[in-house]
């Protein structure tokens, strides 16, 4: 039989449970658009920027279990508009696949419109990239994709498809189905066996968990509980261990985390890290300490020893990994409980938030009561999306997410504009559940615009716009050691304008009186199908523990001579003005 390229790659993402795609369609994939009409159960979603759909794209992957994101874009200029997305989902481990049209490769001409090398482009930001020549290839190669961006650690994937592939029909065989790939299977039982001996056998284990541990926080609680463990987690796997189990610390557990981790984690002499590659951000700028029996998870075997050695490491599922750590710790009986563990937990928290209670933030939003309301107000299971910068650092010290509930977030690439269309993907991949986004206006005025999309599609999702008119993240570091903000100070934006620009319903939350009413009336406004803007006049003035400790870890890795010199210039400026 005869089929268009176009067909063949709907017919491939039906098989696959693909249920959107992200995209502006252009001459090079308006077959493929007219194929993704006619679909009963994949919907192509028209966005206002291809970085928005990359975005939304891996919104639905990391909220949804069922499916995978997937943009359908132009080459070219589409593919270089999605790739600041693309580069996100790379870095962060999650799957997306990506439809592009390619030039025609029937003509022999040369300089045809959108012509670039795709593969090369996509080297640095993909996990593989695949050109495909010939109709019968389509539907293979579009499976292998799906495996590859699913498997192991997961990944964007290209898939690029000429026009003509997609406008001409071409002879195919039999179509294939898509057979799932077998379960992980479970570890080496020596290695499972070594690391029960290391855990057990430490006076005191820690848990440091991240978004690779997602699928197994049963598994995680219960080896908490027997080991009678702390648990800090990454920024990405905040959603990982319940925020309110009286085991769990808090967001890292370096110089830069808060009080309650750092003690936690002080006189641990093993650790159990799972789904974390100790980056950058967790670490707080390489300063955490790790004991040297560290047992190591990972599906990535790559990962192992890059900046922390480890006695144990185990290259698999986390999940399947877990399980088998458990029955073998469960088997050797549990350690005594740690009453004074879990109070001390209990009393270092109590006692930070007391710290930001304490803050006088002069009439503006203190960003404790805020985040104490919206805790109060939220279901557990609502899905939470952050972007990059100062509100993040500030959710993940002050918002703890129960059990049930998700959170997405910018890590590693950390590319700002994430939240907006990344709650849009959410919501469409969990329409029953709530989806708010907390994002700084610095941040929110990159991708505002796809409030349009959010808007034409009734979808019910709350933004709130941390709003002090600078880049505070980045301004607030500037200003330790150059008592200036170069480039920081932004000029507006008028939030109710942009509001009414796009379709959000405006909501204004000026000051603490005013944080229960604003949230309450934001949730009313969203269960109706229509997105929110809530503007809060967020006090930025005191700064996080992450921002503080990271500060000063960075600065003692400098040369000494470098340090002497920023020293002496901060110094001066301070005198100077």
């Amino acid at each position: 039989m005869k089929k268009t390229a176009a067909w063949l790659a709907v017919y491939a993402m039906e098989q696959l449970g693909i249920r959107f795609t992200f995209g502006i369609p252009g001459v090079h994939n308006t077959e493929l658009y007219d194929e993704l009409n006619n679909s009963q159960s994949v919907t192509p979603v028209l966005v206002t920027h291809e970085g928005g759909a990359a975005f939304m794209a891996d919104g639905v992957s990391r909220a949804a279990g069922d499916t995978i994101g997937a943009l359908a874009i132009v080459p070219a200029a589409g593919f270089t508009h999605a790739a600041s997305g693309i580069g996100e989902a790379f870095l962060d481990g999650i799957p997306m696949l990506i439809f592009s049209g390619g030039i025609r490769t029937d003509t022999g001409k040369r300089f045809q419109l959108h012509e670039i090398d795709q593969m090369e482009l996509a080297k640095p930001l993909t996990k593989a990239a695949f050109r495909v020549l010939r109709h019968e290839d389509v539907v293979p190669t579009i499976f292998e994709a799906y495996r590859i961006a699913t498997g192991g650690e997961p990944g964007p994937v290209l898939i690029e498809i000429p026009v003509n592939l997609q406008l001409f029909p071409g002879e195919v065989g039999e179509l294939p189905r898509w057979q799932a790939p077998p379960a992980q299977q479970a570890p080496q039982r020596e290695l499972i066996r070594r690391a029960a001996d290391m855990l057990l056998g430490a006076r005191k284990t820690g848990l440091f968990v991240g978004w690779g541990a997602r699928a197994a926080t049963d598994e995680l609680v219960a080896i908490a509980e027997l080991l009678q463990a702390p648990v800090s987690t990454t920024l990405q796997g905040l959603s990982t261990f319940p925020g309110d189990h009286p085991l769990h610390a808090g967001f890292g557990f370096s110089p830069s985390a808060v009080p309650a981790a750092r003690n936690a984690f002080s006189d641990c002499d093993a650790m159990l890290a799972v789904g974390t590659h100790f980056g950058e951000i967790p670490t707080g700028s390489f300063s955490a300490v790790v004991p040297r029996n560290l047992v190591h998870v990972d599906i990535n075997p790559a990962v192992f020893d890059a900046n922390y050695p480890g006695a144990v490491n185990i290259a698999g599922d986390a999940k399947a990994t877990l399980a088998a750590l458990l029955a073998e710790l469960k088997a050797r009986g549990p350690r005594a409980a740690n009453p004074e563990l879990q109070a001390q937990i209990a009393r270092d928290k109590r006692a930070y938030r007391e710290e930001w209670y304490a803050h006088d933030s002069k009439g503006r939003v203190n960003p404790a009561h805020f985040f104490d309301e919206l805790r109060r107000q939220m279901p557990d299971d609502a899905v939470t999306v952050l972007d990059d910068g100062n509100h993040t650092f500030l959710t993940a010290e002050l918002f703890p997410i129960h059990r049930g509930g998700r959170l997405l977030t910018p890590t590693d690439f950390n590319a700002m504009g994430y939240a907006v269309p990344a709650a849009i993907g959410a919501k469409l991949a969990q329409p029953d559940m709530e989806v708010f986004a907390i994002v700084g206006d610095g941040c929110f005025m990159m991708t505002c615009m796809e409030i349009v999309t959010a808007a034409a599609n009734r979808l019910g999702i709350i933004y709130f716009v941390f709003h002090d008119g600078e880049l505070s993240q980045i301004a607030q570091a500037q200003q330790i050691p150059y008592n200036r903000k170069p480039c920081t100070v932004l000029a507006g934006p008028n939030i109710e304008g942009i509001a009414l620009a796009t379709g959000a319903a405006y909501v204004a939350m000026r000051d603490e009186a005013g944080i229960a009413g604003a949230i309450g009336e934001a949730r009313r406004v969203a269960a109706g199908g229509r997105p929110v803007i809530v503007d809060v006049a967020i006090d930025y003035s005191k700064r996080t523990a992450f921002t503080s400790g990271t500060a000063k870890s960075t600065f003692k890795r400098f040369p000494l001579s470098q340090r002497m010199r920023f020293a002496g210039r901060a110094l001066m400026r301070k005198v100077t003005g």
